[in-house]
């Protein structure tokens, strides 16, 4: 292996403030799978993962279960460690930041960091939200006064605290973001310039003194380390930055990969290369931002009800195959949305009737024709070499695509030759040509092609599902000594008299209308339980009488237009069929609806609310709607059936 093949990539540390569900898993897989790549290509890899212990939300909880927060994310990390290793994630290190090491080096980069003069002490007066743990402005407030990131209510705050010095490094970290590559997709740097640096980068609060789970400042210990101050070092304490449990810092650093999800962009993009800056250490060459899978125009969430536990789809699919599925619908930077029926179609149009109807097909010819056993008479033919051309340019647009993080546009690559090698069965028409004596030269022609084909599909495939790959290997006849990356971009490497071996159907067709009445049902049995999933409402407002109710006016309409606000990412602009000649409301659901989502769905308007302007555009109402447990949320819908008009009582 060579000294400068080496690459490192990170997923975040999860936040273990619940159980995991299928929402979580795209951003483990889509590591794991660049990690399984490059370690093909020869390289050596750190692929971490690992979970993010501390907090007033996880101390909160743990109280409410009467257990230390310890205990809690114990048992919450065992629950990510198994389904991880249930969908055969490969990392090479975990790091929990209760690890004593861990511990150990933060308390030293914080004090580093003072030394420097980039921390100092201060008084906190301002908002925060308990389940973002984030610090908000007044200014940075959604249109409601609520935190702009899960739009929940909001907390004053009023503290001692060390605060992080961000101004020095705006002007570096705005060239980071709009002159390299650093971050993808690019069209994120844009945004993040305009909403936190052009305004004015200000001084990061960085620690607390309210409450007492988290890492105490070795110099000031009535104070505990700010959760992202914690949470980003591990990057480079897992590497043995300012300890002594490992020895890898300048081997691996700077990482190659950093992939997290769009709503702890900032922490990453801004946060994370202020602290290298401050520290004087390399930054990470490249940060890839990727999307929510949504179920309904909705952040994906257990706590809703909406998905089904990944280790049932799993034993119903198999682990492989959703994770296909979930990286195949994910284009980088952007949503990707989750239904049943999509699932399912997904899995029959490219795994059952792709890659599956191809490898069953060729095997069971090379069967039925040759007895499993190719003779080595050949005769080439048209269409071979157009084939041939297909299969061994793949390797190298692979290659691109995981190199630029862009793993659905990898799978795409791939599949296109599924359907190439498929289109060259009907081209060939191979069951015209066993018929014919003189023309069996010809047919084992066709069918090496197709095997070969299949060789270089598999092994390009293998890193995103591991498991199923040496199962089409056993079938085609190819030793795992030839299923090597050199491989890839070569054709006729299988011997020419391979044996086949006949085995089960790969990823047999599933029959989608039983397959959905059955999900369905399974996700009404997994419905959350009543234990309330850790939520916490927020305080009831003062008593009011029944005439004060009596002023609100709901109603009941209809969602005729809708479309997003120019001015804005979080508002939408409604169209309304009230019952009285039609309305317009503005509403700040634009982070778990896309507009055609709502297109003719009833909802519940505050109807007599006085008018107001929301980014210049006129509002007259509210739509109604509820926090979920995933800290957005769930507009109500009533039942269809109501009228547009009718009065809420």
């Amino acid at each position: 292996m060579m000294d400068n093949k080496r690459y490192y990539i990170t997923t975040p540390i999860y936040y273990p403030s619940g159980d995991p569900h299928i929402g979580h898993c795209y951003t483990t897989v889509a590591c794991d799978s660049i990690a399984r790549y490059k370690r093909m290509q020869g390289y050596d890899v750190m692929f971490l993962t690992g979970t993010d212990e501390h907090g007033q939300k996880i101390e909160e909880k743990a109280k409410a279960q009467g257990i230390t927060p310890k205990a809690y994310v114990d048992e919450k990390v065992a629950v990510f460690k198994k389904l991880w290793e249930y969908m055969n994630i490969s990392y090479d290190r975990y790091i929990r930041t209760t690890d004593d090491y861990h511990v150990s080096a933060v308390q030293n980069i914080f004090k580093r960091l003072y030394d420097k003069g980039y921390i100092y002490k201060g008084e906190y007066t301002g908002k925060y939200c308990t389940p973002c743990e984030s610090f908000w402005t007044e200014s940075q407030l959604d249109e409601n006064g609520c935190c702009p990131e899960c739009h929940r209510e909001v907390k004053e705050a009023k503290e001692e605290a060390y605060f992080f010095k961000m101004s020095p490094f705006a002007e570096r970290i705005e060239k980071l973001l709009l002159d390299t590559d650093y971050l993808r997709p690019k069209y994120r740097a844009q945004e993040l310039v305009n909403n936190f640096i052009k305004p004015g980068l200000e001084d990061l609060c960085v620690s607390r003194t309210s409450f007492t789970w988290g890492i105490p400042v070795t110099f000031d210990e009535k104070h505990v380390v700010y959760v992202w101050i914690d949470a980003l070092s591990n990057y480079i304490t897992a590497l043995g930055y300012e300890n002594s449990e490992y020895n890898d810092y300048s081997k691996f650093w700077p990482a190659d990969v950093h992939m997290v999800a769009k709503d702890i962009m900032r922490f990453h993009a801004i946060i994370w290369p202020a602290m290298l800056m401050a520290l004087e250490e390399p930054l990470p060459k490249h940060l890839a931002v990727h999307g929510w899978i949504t179920f309904n125009g909705q952040k994906m969430s257990k706590s809703l009800g909406n998905v089904v536990d990944p280790f049932i789809l799993g034993e119903r699919y198999s682990p492989d195959a959703i994770r296909y599925h979930i990286m195949r619908e994910m284009a980088l930077g952007a949503d990707s949305s989750f239904s049943n029926e999509i699932m399912i179609n997904r899995i029959n149009s490219d795994l059952a009737n792709g890659l599956g109807n191809l490898v069953s097909r060729t095997v069971a010819m090379v069967d039925k024709y040759f007895g499993g056993t190719l003779p080595t008479e050949r005769e080439a033919g048209e269409f071979d070499d157009d084939l041939i051309a297909t299969v061994t340019a793949l390797r190298e647009k692979t290659d691109l695509c995981v190199d630029e993080t862009r793993l659905k546009n990898a799978l795409e690559e791939i599949f296109t030759v599924v359907d190439r090698a498929n289109k060259y069965i009907d081209e060939t028409a191979p069951w015209i040509l066993g018929k014919d004596e003189s023309k069996k030269a010809r047919l084992a022609s066709v069918l090496y092609n197709l095997l070969e084909s299949i060789r270089v599909i598999s092994t390009l495939l293998s890193p995103f599902m591991p498991t199923t790959m040496p199962k089409i290997w056993a079938q085609i006849g190819a030793d795992e000594s030839l299923i090597t990356y050199e491989n890839a971009g070569k054709f006729g490497v299988l011997p020419e008299n391979v044996t086949v071996h006949r085995g089960e159907i790969i990823f047999p067709r599933i029959d989608v209308d039983k397959e959905i009445d059955e999900l369905n049902k399974i996700i009404g049995d997994n419905a959350p339980a009543e234990d309330n999933d850790g939520f916490t409402p927020p305080e009831l407002a003062s008593e009011i009488t029944i005439d004060d109710f009596a002023k609100i006016d709901l109603r009941v309409a209809q969602v005729k237009e809708c479309e997003k606000v120019k001015k804005s990412k979080k508002l939408l602009c409604l169209q309304l069929d009230d019952g009285f000649g039609g309305r317009q409301v503005v509403s700040g659901i634009a982070e778990w609806y896309k507009p055609e989502d709502l297109i003719g769905k009833k909802v519940i308007i505050v109807a007599n609310l006085k008018p107001v302007k929301l980014c210049g555009v006129e509002s007259n109402g509210m739509i109604c709607a509820a926090d979920n447990k995933d800290g957005g949320a769930t507009v109500i819908f009533p039942d269809q059936s109501l009228p547009n008009g009718a009065k809420v009582r």
